[in-house]
């Protein structure tokens, strides 16, 4: 059986953490676009009910779609990373939306948890979740109370 020596296993961890680095900087500053090549051609895109446009969404091109519907409705809209950490092969971001609505002018800030799972160096799945304890529980981590 060949099983991944544990240096190159932390190395594609780390690689996986500077590749949604990148992504995320890109994004505080608006670029929505970066790092678009890192996600495989048929991605899985799982946006948790607690968000009004929820749903699954199956390929780039179907993404690509949710994103820019999503997106209309802000007249500006960044993300950032308050914290990213890689959890075997996926990265849990905290993130953090600032957005003004197009319509109504109100800006906002919310607070919520992606999940980027990587096959080799490309991202094959993404999950937006709303709580914590439910984005540690989709890595295999529990929620610790000191």
């Amino acid at each position: 059986m060949n099983s991944i020596p544990r240096d190159t296993e932390r190395t594609m961890s780390d690689e996986n953490v500077e590749t949604v680095r990148r992504m995320f900087d890109a994004w505080s500053r608006g670029d929505l676009s970066a790092e678009a090549d890192s996600y495989d051609r048929h991605v899985v895109f799982v946006v948790s009910r607690d968000f009004p446009a929820w749903g699954v969404n199956h390929g780039l091109d179907r993404v690509a779609e949710y994103m820019r519907d999503f997106l209309a409705q802000w007249e500006k809209a960044t993300f950032s990373a308050s914290r990213i950490r890689a959890v075997g092969d996926t990265v849990l971001v905290d993130v953090v939306q600032r957005a003004r609505g197009r319509t109504s002018g109100l800006a906002g800030e919310l607070k919520f948890f992606m999940l980027f799972t990587f096959r080799g160096r490309k991202i094959v799945r993404c999950e937006t979740v709303l709580h914590e304890a439910e984005a540690l529980e989709a890595v295999g981590l529990s929620e610790r109370r000191d």
